[in-house]
């Protein structure tokens, strides 16, 4: 009896460690077929401020209590404030620290490097300028609102030199007029000198009036909704007048102008596309027209100012060509800016304004062209306008 006892017990035995067994190998499939708790909310974000931010148009970073970048905005990474999971800018980073310190809200201007492998330039290239608002979000995360303010800055400044620039140089013929007015009014016995200061005051008044009706264009053309309805305009036409208004000027100083229009090319009729582009006419004249001046002014007598009109692809191009002084090549990138004279004593001889040229490549922009320049000293300068070609598909109800 006790044997048989022994044989159950062995029996016994054996069969619980099968059942452990089984036990031990279904377990995890048991396991893996209950459903798992949901994870937590993502970032631990306040409820709701996800979409929020979602809908934010500045760029968006929010930081943990450790620093961490949780959420940052396609726009956060675009301008370079974020890098893995890390604010890139130590002013950010302290400006996050003090609002978590005292929870107090802070707005903030600060001009930063466009990348860390970016040099700011002495012209403001390469630096973000942006506005910053930090402020506590909940007690775990601090948010980060950042909008770039660069452009806006650019203009502002561009705007501030343009009025210091404007003030300087009305001064200038101003007080010479009233300079000229005093002596001539101390010389009144002697009619010589009072028609000698009298011719000055003329060329005074007629340098003033220049210089404010190419002020009163360049403001025009830098606010785009004034422009007039684009209407077709005539590329051949335009540069006529625009040498007709200069002709007068040219044959005083003895320099010769020629016109090659597009329609006067190699091609039979109809081989060659007229020469319209879409715009504003006058503007066209007034671009062409101080092409041709700016050629005049630095020519000397019996040289020649040539005038050539191309249709090239899809661009309609004016090409003045001079043989004047020329331009040295560290200047050639500054002849568009706004009050630049290659020579200020030439200028001041022919009432120069130093405004020509910046107004050109106003016209080019606002046309969707552009204007370029060749030049060596000595031997001349080449200006290329280029503008968009008006095809007979673009035709509609704006013709």
């Amino acid at each position: 009896m006790r044997a048989v006892d022994g044989s159950w017990t062995v029996a016994l035995a054996g069969l619980v460690g099968v059942l452990v067994g089984v036990v031990g190998v279904l377990a995890p499939r048991w396991g893996a077929r209950r459903p798992e708790p949901e994870p937590p909310p993502e970032d631990d974000l306040p409820t709701g401020a996800a979409d929020v931010l979602a809908v934010l148009s500045s760029a968006v970073v929010v930081v943990d209590v450790a620093d961490v970048v949780v959420r940052a905005s396609a726009a956060a990474h675009a301008f370079g404030l974020v890098r893995d999971r890390e604010l890139v800018h130590p002013e950010l980073a302290g400006l996050v620290t003090r609002v978590r310190r005292d929870g107090e809200i802070r707005d903030a201007e600060m001009s930063l490097p466009r990348g860390p492998f970016v040099a700011p330039g002495a012209d403001g290239a390469g630096v973000l300028v942006v506005g910053v608002r930090v402020a506590p979000l909940g007690s775990l995360h601090v948010l980060v609102l950042v909008e770039d303010r660069t452009q806006a800055k650019r203009l502002e400044e561009v705007r501030r030199d343009f009025v210091a620039n404007v003030s300087h140089e009305l001064k200038t013929p101003v007080s010479a007029i009233a300079l000229l007015a005093e002596t001539m009014d101390d010389a009144a016995e002697d009619p010589t000198a009072v028609r000698r200061f009298a011719q000055r005051m003329t060329r005074e008044s007629q340098r003033l009036s220049a210089l404010v009706q190419e002020i009163v264009q360049l403001s025009r053309l830098q606010d785009a909704d004034s422009r007039h309805q684009p209407v077709p305009v005539d590329v051949d036409e335009a540069v006529l007048e625009a040498v007709d208004r200069t002709r007068l000027v040219a044959d005083g100083r003895g320099v010769r102008i020629t016109t090659r229009l597009a329609r006067e090319g190699d091609g039979g009729p109809g081989d060659t596309p007229p020469a319209e582009v879409w715009g504003d006419r006058e503007l066209v004249v007034t671009a062409v027209r101080n092409l041709v001046d700016n050629g005049v002014s630095y020519s000397d007598a019996g040289t020649r100012v040539a005038v050539v009109v191309t249709v090239v692809d899809e661009r309609v191009e004016v090409v003045v060509s001079d043989q004047g002084i020329g331009i040295p090549e560290s200047e050639v990138g500054r002849v568009f800016e706004r009050f630049y004279r290659l020579d200020p004593a030439r200028s001041r001889a022919t009432g120069g304004t130093g405004l020509g040229l910046s107004i050109v490549k106003h016209v080019a922009a606002t046309h969707g062209g552009e204007v370029g320049v060749w030049s060596s000293p000595g031997e001349g300068s080449t200006f290329t306008l280029r503008l968009p070609l008006r095809r007979a598909e673009d035709d509609g109800d704006g013709t």
